[in-house]
């Protein structure tokens, strides 16, 4: 259906560079990083308070 190959990912790449410079993406994939960090610790944090406060069907 829609694939991005080669020409479409190098174009993307290239408007991105345009937009924001070469100085500036380096940022922004260091704060990119430091959002999914982020929201992995956020997650793990939820399912280990899922756990305690609700016992699995084995424990009833």
């Amino acid at each position: 259906m829609f694939g991005l190959g080669a020409p479409e990912i190098l174009l993307i790449a290239l408007v991105v560079l345009l937009l924001f410079g070469g100085k500036k993406i380096p940022e922004l994939m260091k704060g990119l990083g430091k959002g999914v960090k982020s929201f992995k610790d956020g997650m793990k944090e939820i399912e280990k308070d899922e756990s305690t406060t609700h016992p699995s069907e084995e424990e009833k």
